[in-house]
């Protein structure tokens, strides 16, 4: 894959960075995940001032944005790593983007609703303005997604396997041609709108493509527009799924 050859951004796409999920609504900051060398990678290109943005699924959602913000930034410190400010990116600043890129070294983006998420970095332009960012990029669950070039953004809110208008593969930023499919362990027992979500949704979906299955604790590291994988990741190409196991030597 040639994506993310023309600068010097270090990605790093989770599941979820601080490992298996918590419920709703009780969430509590926890260090960053150690499984398949992730803190350790991370801590080796972190900067020593990081001033992070981490920029919004739901744009709208100010309070929810404003306690996860905090939450990040407790986790960052709980695992050690350097942190000298974060700042949020949704509709309290969003025409302030280009400045606030500018003023940062590590982007964060969250986790949320994918194609609400996907929308947003579109009215952003944020493919265009990450073109000339050259620090690290940490996705979290549907900010993974949103970063392939087409997304597979699964269908995640009640009615939307079964809208025909629901728009399954929009247009992402365009760092890798990756289609991640995050929390895997969990979608493999779920339903939603009376569809199974791997089984009669994800497969169908991967008939001419390849999407891959990511179990929280796995990640993906793209630099030099060349990309590793690390953890147990199920690959699900043309109706095919296969798990596949990467460690930090075979990278």
């Amino acid at each position: 894959s040639n994506y993310g050859e023309r600068n010097n951004m270090i990605a790093f796409l989770t599941s979820s960075p601080t490992g298996p999920l918590q419920p709703e609504g009780q969430e509590i900051a926890r260090a960053f995940d150690l499984a398949n060398d992730f803190v350790r990678k991370l801590m080796r290109v972190w900067p020593r001032e990081a001033n992070c943005l981490l920029i919004c699924a739901e744009p709208d959602q100010i309070q929810r944005n404003t306690e996860m913000g905090q939450r990040l930034a407790d986790s960052i410190l709980l695992t050690g790593l350097a942190l000298s400010q974060l700042a949020i990116c949704d509709n309290r600043n969003a025409e302030q983007l280009p400045a606030l890129l500018t003023g940062s070294n590590v982007v964060i983006l969250s986790g949320g609703h994918t194609l609400t998420q996907n929308l947003f970095f579109r009215r952003l332009r944020l493919r265009q303005l990450l073109q000339s960012f050259d620090g690290i990029l940490l996705g979290i669950s549907g900010g993974s997604m949103n970063c392939a070039d087409v997304v597979y953004a699964q269908p995640e809110w009640d009615g939307e396997v079964l809208n025909p208008a629901y728009e399954r593969f929009p247009r992402g930023l365009g760092l890798t041609d990756i289609m991640i499919l995050p929390h895997y362990q969990i979608l493999r027992n779920k339903s939603l709108d009376g569809k199974r979500l791997i089984e009669d949704v994800a497969i169908p979906d991967s008939m001419g493509r390849t999407i891959y299955g990511l179990p929280d604790g796995s990640y993906i590291r793209l630099a030099n527009g060349t990309a590793e994988f690390y953890g147990e990741i199920w690959v699900i190409q043309d109706g095919i799924i296969t798990r596949k196991t990467f460690n930090s030597e075979e990278g």
